[in-house]
């Protein structure tokens, strides 16, 4: 117990890493060894009973271990110098690159750069030359590449950045990610890159990343024109960089994104094919006169055979954290079937978990981590729960048939249920379609699919079977579109899925100990009752304000808007961020997300201030996802999402539109929960009903005061130094918290606005090294020069203020939730 009990310490102890804010000095690093050192003398000279320090000698050395790695990740960055500049750098392709109509990305291993300063490995993104716009290539060839192949050299001018991600609360960290792939900066090519060579057996990665270019590329002959050919992809090779987003939408609300990777049933099932075929040939072959089997016990070769046929598919498969999890996990009961060793669960897991952190400390980043581990704990509880039939007749065929469904239907819903507080916390989504879906789904895509779309890996590679390949291409392809018929039925089901709010610490960890209660054998106290300890959890709601009080946060959403506000019972969006691509936007990859994580259901005002894109380009993903009550807008909402249907290629697809669609104008008020709204911008148009030639849609912008019992919130859009000047004319007075204009743009927060709104703090939100420089540093001081303190998204991330009887609170999420590895 000791032992295991050591290697969970160790475990630990890297984690307790990964979360400190920032590293200490060099001082505390050395106290740490100093004491480290220390006990470990003192327990070399120590009687056995005092060995249970040993548990804490091993979490001071896994801390310490974790720390050298941190600190060496840390040092490999880019200079400051060569931000935002362009560099001469040769390169050499290291992953599978990433395709996409108009561009190509890929990881990179760095062999030189002029200047000096960059580290290591870099992120590079390559744009077609011309710009496709955020509504794709729908109607245009896809852009002309060269090939790029793991292996490559080539010499690029970059124009390099330190990893930047959005940052907001309860998302994706996207920069906690690239330091945890070892992305240490990120480059746009600029110009034509020149080739430079090959390199194709530099290392293991680079022969493995090849091999994977190659069987995509083979099996991309078969699948052209499939709609689900990058499914197969992904359950092939692990490639899910092409799979849509509305699939996994559909895989998400149902239950069976696990089925569309790379799961641990794929390798080990591989593994054991494998494992047999040796087994059989090896019980048949001689040498010498001798059979192999006399000088190798056939179930060792056939064990080792296994091992290798894991690891091979796992470097195909990208090495992922669920890859290396089975095939350590693999590993270690085959050693200890060949060495004859005791392996019981416990020990099987404090092992291949402790090898898992040790080969990545980051691996604890990655949902996949506790995804998988979570599958692995509830297979191995389930060993406890089913007894032996002792004094009944033996079963016949259609009673064990009978019986094993029913085995796998309990298995896979205690799954189900037991993984819940990990898809609530990473996903804010659970699924309740999810047993149904999952009985049809994995033995379908486990048995049939995958198997399949393997077949079609290796045949596309042999000369004259290329008929059988396609066959078998074709064959999976209809298993799986037979599959999602009635997927995408459950999906689009009212009860499929729920929305989770995120809930806090203390409720998770509540929620972790009931569901390790719930794994124990039977006999436990109170294991039965264990599983409402996950209720709470799951059934959480974040404290919303009193009345006449209010929250605003305003999202870091880049180069564009969008603030939510919340009342006591009703939430109003202000604007809808902004549109990247054909099927890319702010709405679906930042808003909603965080609306989930809110517990938020419904959306009692949208309010879409004018018509750019960086404000409206969100609104449709928000209208599919999420029952909006009421819609204001400085135009015609209906006829822009007609326009943008008709650009995105999908004149027929229209979203759901607003229980109710009114045009923002200057006096239109409404009070809820003791708040009241009233819009102070555009007026009403002239009599012929439309805006002047010369005006601009940012000039009849809406402009929103919000004013609860305590505080008042201006949310001003992109209006300009005209409109504020209109504003103060109209009796505008002093304000609380300021939206600045126009992302803080020096066109507007004009000194008399400044002035006259006398503001406590003021909200800029933009994109870091936007084009257009904003927010300007004149407006800052400007702000600050009058007494505010000025805000910033780009640097700060998301803002949240809460307008309370005693006081106004505002913080940060970058200041709030720090982490060592976002330097800014």
């Amino acid at each position: 117990m000791t032992g295991r009990l050591s290697l969970l310490a160790i475990v630990l102890a890297t984690g307790a890493a990964q979360i400190l804010p920032a590293m200490p000095g060099a001082t505390a690093w050395l106290g740490l060894a100093s004491g480290a050192l220390g006990l470990s003398v003192c327990l070399l000279k120590m009687p056995r009973p005092a060995r249970a320090l040993i548990p804490l000698w091993a979490a001071m050395l896994g801390l310490l271990l974790a720390v050298v790695r941190i600190e060496q990740r840390l040092a490999d960055e880019l200079s400051a110098g060569n931000e935002n500049r362009v560099s001469r750098v040769v390169l050499r392709v290291a992953s599978l690159v990433r395709l996409k109509p108009d561009s190509r990305a890929f990881e990179a291993e760095v062999i030189s750069s002029l200047p000096e300063g960059v580290p290591s490995r870099i992120y590079v993104s390559w744009a077609a030359p011309g710009q496709t716009g955020p509504y794709g290539r729908f109607n245009q060839a896809p852009a002309k590449f060269p090939e790029l192949i793991p292996g490559q050299i080539w010499r690029m001018s970059l124009t390099l950045k330190k990893p930047h991600g959005a940052r907001n609360p309860n998302a994706f960290d996207y920069e906690a990610y690239m330091f945890a792939q070892g992305v240490r900066a990120t480059g746009s090519v600029r110009g034509t890159p020149i080739y430079q060579g090959d390199d194709p057996w530099v290392s293991l990665e680079i022969v493995a990343q090849r091999v994977r270019h190659h069987v995509r590329q083979a099996m991309q002959a078969h699948l052209e024109g499939m709609r689900y050919g990058a499914v197969l992809l992904a359950l092939a090779i692990g490639d899910q960089a092409s799979v849509e987003s509305s699939d996994w939408q559909v895989f998400n609300r149902t239950g069976i994104t696990h089925l569309v990777s790379i799961s641990g049933s794929h390798i080990t099932m591989i593994a054991a094919l494998g494992g047999l075929a040796a087994l059989w040939l090896w019980r048949r072959l001689r040498f010498r006169g001798r059979g192999l089997a006399e000088r190798v016990p056939a179930q060792i070769a056939a064990a080792m055979a296994a091992l290798v046929v894991a690891w091979l598919y796992c470097l195909l498969a990208g090495w992922g954290v669920p890859a290396r999890r089975t095939f350590l996990m693999l590993a270690v009961v085959a050693a200890a079937h060949i060495l004859r060793l005791p392996m019981n669960s416990s020990r099987l897991l404090s092992i291949v978990v402790l090898a898992v952190v040790m080969l990545d400390p980051w691996a604890l980043f990655a949902s996949g981590f506790w995804l998988s581990f979570g599958a692995v704990c509830v297979l191995m509880a389930s060993s406890g729960w089913v007894g032996s039939r002792i004094g009944l007749p033996t079963m016949t065929r259609a009673q064990r048939v009978k019986f094993v469904l029913a085995s796998a239907s309990c298995l896979q819903l205690a799954i189900t249920v037991a993984l819940m507080p990990f898809l609530a916390l990473i996903f804010h989504q659970i699924s309740f379609a999810s047993p149904l879906a999952n009985a049809y789904a994995i033995p379908l895509i486990s048995l049939v699919v995958t198997p399949l779309s393997l077949l079609l890996a290796a045949l596309a590679f042999v000369p004259g079977l290329e008929w059988l390949a396609g066959f078998c291409g074709w064959l999976a392809h209809a298993c799986l579109d037979v599959m999602m018929i009635p997927t995408v039925w459950l999906a689009e089901f009212g009860a499929a899925s729920v929305d989770v709010a995120h809930a806090p610490l203390a409720l998770t960890l509540l929620a972790l100990l009931g569901l390790a209660l719930a794994l124990t054998p039977y006999g436990f106290p109170a294991r039965r009752v264990a599983w409402v300890l996950i209720l709470p959890a799951l059934c959480f709601r974040p404290e919303r304000p009193p009345d006449g009080g209010w929250d605003a946060f305003a999202l870091d959403v880049g180069q564009s808007g969008a603030i939510v506000v919340q009342t006591a019972r009703h939430v109003l969006l202000f604007d809808t961020g902004l549109r990247r691509s054909a099927v890319n936007d702010e709405g679906a990859r930042t808003i909603w997300p965080f609306l989930q994580s809110m517990g938020v259901r419904k959306l009692d005002v949208m309010v879409v201030s004018h018509a750019d894109i960086d404000h409206a380009g969100g609104a449709r993903s928000l209208l599919e996802a999420v029952r909006v009550e009421q819609s204001y807008s400085s135009f015609d909402l209906a006829r822009y999402f007609r326009r943008e249907a008709r650009l995105l290629g999908t004149p027929q697809h229209l979203p759901r539109f607003p229980r109710a669609m009114s045009e923002c104008v200057a006096g239109a008020a409404w009070t809820v929960d003791g708040v009241d709204f009233q819009f102070l911008w555009p007026p009403p148009l002239a009599k012929s009903g439309r805006p002047t030639k010369t005006s601009k849609p940012n000039d009849r912008a809406c402009v929103l005061l919000v004013q609860g019992r305590d505080h008042s919130l201006l949310l001003t859009s992109d209006i300009g130094a005209a409109q504020e000047a209109a504003l103060l004319r109209r009796g505008l007075g002093p304000v609380d918290v300021v939206l600045a204009a126009h992302h803080g743009s020096r066109y507007s927060s004009s000194p008399g606005f400044v002035q006259a709104v006398q503001a406590r703090h003021v909200l800029a939100q933009a994109g870091l090294w936007n084009r257009y420089g904003h927010p300007g540093p004149e407006v800052a001081q400007r702000w600050e020069q009058a007494g505010a303190t000025f805000w910033r998204t780009d640097r700060q991330g998301a803002i949240s203020v809460q307008s309370r009887q005693n006081g106004l609170r505002i913080h940060s999420a970058r200041e709030y939730d720090r982490r060592y590895w976002a330097g800014r």
